[in-house]
């Protein structure tokens, strides 16, 4: 099967109502098909932990780096949010991103690269504004523990394409620096990722996907548009982390909405920025 039909198939199973407290059922198989997914790769660790007195989950799959003398590295966190909000389906907010997370969990198992990969499905993301979240708890986590890491990586809405001009909107005074057509795939990243920025951006370009990067001073307080998603927590906590991301608000008008469909998507994008992406990682 290729890539973009794998892609496809993982987006029949996600799209779907899942918000964790109105659409408790779509929530529950979504989790238990990533759950099945990851555990085809290796055993799957799931992190609990407790919003008010609910319990969520985020799983956890960890991949080994190329070679046995390169273990201790630290690993890569690859992350992507689950949950959705109350009434859309959550094609692109985050169907696209767990569909890469899935297909890298298969990729990288059967040809692993010189870092350990540590890939995260993450629960509560649209509530860690208001609450903890899954990456708000994780990451307190690391840090208590003390666990290093070489990079967090968070997909967050990656299959969204409009190449009109004037459909790519941004915070000023952005939009004096970057395209207005909203054709390309966005990494940002706080100041200790600019060469990984810059790599990533060259690879995922390279694989024929327009690509812009954007680095982030102080955690993103002067631009509170960069923090929105699962990054911003290992921001917080002093990690070096980046967002790869279609912009969201900024260019997807079903953002949010019951139209977040599957059909409202661009598959090749999507397809183009997984493969930039897996290419641009095995260069770090």
């Amino acid at each position: 099967m290729e890539l973009k039909e794998r892609l496809q198939t993982h987006l029949t199973q996600i799209v779907r109502d899942r918000d964790p407290y109105l659409a408790s059922g779509g929530h529950f198989f979504v989790l238990e098909y990533i759950r099945a997914s990851f555990a085809q790769w290796a055993s799957v660790e799931i992190h609990t932990f407790k919003v008010g007195s609910k319990t969520c989950k985020n799983l956890i799959l960890n991949l080994p780096s190329v070679s046995t003398s390169q273990r201790d590295l630290p690993p890569i966190l690859i992350g992507a949010h689950y949950d959705a909000v109350p009434g859309t389906p959550g094609a692109d907010d985050n169907g696209t991103g767990v569909a890469v997370l899935l297909e890298f969990a298969r990729i990288f198992a059967a040809n692993p690269m010189k870092y350990p990969l540590r890939l995260v499905a993450f629960d509560m993301e649209e509530y860690g504004l208001v609450g903890p979240s899954g990456a708000s708890e994780y990451a307190t986590l690391l840090k208590q523990q003390q666990q290093p890491l070489r990079l967090m990586i968070s997909l967050e809405m990656l299959g969204y394409c409009d190449s009109t001009p004037g459909s790519q909107r941004y915070p000023a005074p952005l939009e004096r620096f970057y395209p207005n057509r909203g054709n390309f795939i966005a990494i940002l990243g706080n100041l200790r990722t600019i060469p990984d920025l810059i790599r990533l951006s060259r690879s995922i370009r390279k694989s024929g996907t327009p690509s812009e990067w954007l680095p982030v001073p102080n955690r993103g307080l002067i631009l509170p548009q960069t923090r929105l998603s699962d990054h911003a927590h290992f921001w917080d906590r002093g990690y070096p982390a980046m967002m790869v991301t279609d912009t969201a608000h900024m260019r997807n008008p079903h953002y949010h909405k019951p139209t977040d469909t599957i059909a409202t998507l661009d598959l090749d994008f999507l397809t183009g920025v997984c493969q930039g992406l897996e290419s641009g990682l095995r260069q770090l």
